[in-house]
């Protein structure tokens, strides 16, 4: 029956105050339906809580509002808590009408949270368009590697979109793209190299050399130091 197609699979829900109770108060849960990792350790390994840092700062006196991503937790996956700091820090940032910095570093949306993750890419895409509609700027600031819906949303959003030297930018994977079209796809494919020659990157710039670079855009865009 087509019913059939559609029918849940059976499956158990866990709150986060369980897993912190005595054992003897954890849930019964059957064989196979949970599965811990014990080689990548979340937050063990990592020492943070989520995978962006946001806040507001100086860079050489101008006030920007500044989310940094970070590969170490979950390989910098887009989940729910993600999208709701980067979408606040947009509205903060809207609000206070400074201008925003966001480093990309990410491996997409984070599929262990399904459907919610890929909503995160339209919540973050609308505060920055209302950003955007007040005439603010937004810098994107792409590093290795910046994949999936991160790439598909608001890394490539920014009023100007600057990438580190050999950063991998794309959306599919490398063998999803070349098993799907059926050709060999050049060895430079999805770097920043690539995306600047195709026009979908501004400028590349090293490491040590970003916060001068970002000093002077801000300043090109009106952006003054705080009085």
């Amino acid at each position: 029956m087509l019913k059939n197609l559609f029918r849940k699979k059976e499956y158990i829900q866990v709150k986060p105050r369980d897993l912190e109770d005595d054992k003897s108060t954890l849930p019964n849960i059957p064989e196979g339906k949970w599965i811990r990792c014990n080689k990548c350790k979340n937050k063990d390994k990592s020492n943070l809580n989520e995978a962006v840092i946001t806040g507001q700062g100086n860079i050489h006196g101008k006030r920007v509002c500044a989310a940094i991503m970070d590969s170490n937790f979950m390989m910098g996956s887009m989940g729910c808590a993600v999208g709701e700091k980067i979408t606040r820090l947009v509205e903060y940032a809207t609000k206070r009408e400074l201008p925003l910095i966001i480093f990309t570093a990410s491996g997409g949306a984070r599929m262990q949270e399904g459907i919610f993750s890929l909503m995160q890419m339209a919540k973050i895409s609308q505060a920055i368009a209302r950003h955007d509609s007040k005439g603010l700027l937004y810098l994107s600031i792409i590093t290795n590697p910046t994949t999936g819906g991160v790439t598909a949303s608001f890394a490539m959003q920014g009023d100007m979109i600057i990438a580190e030297p050999g950063a991998i930018i794309g959306f599919a994977g490398r063998r999803v793209i070349e098993n799907t079209i059926r050709q060999k796809l050049p060895d430079e494919f999805q770097t920043s190299e690539f995306a600047v020659e195709k026009g979908f990157v501004d400028s590349i710039v090293k490491r040590h050399d970003m916060k001068n670079y970002i000093s002077k855009t801000l300043s090109l865009h009106g952006v003054c130091e705080n009085v």
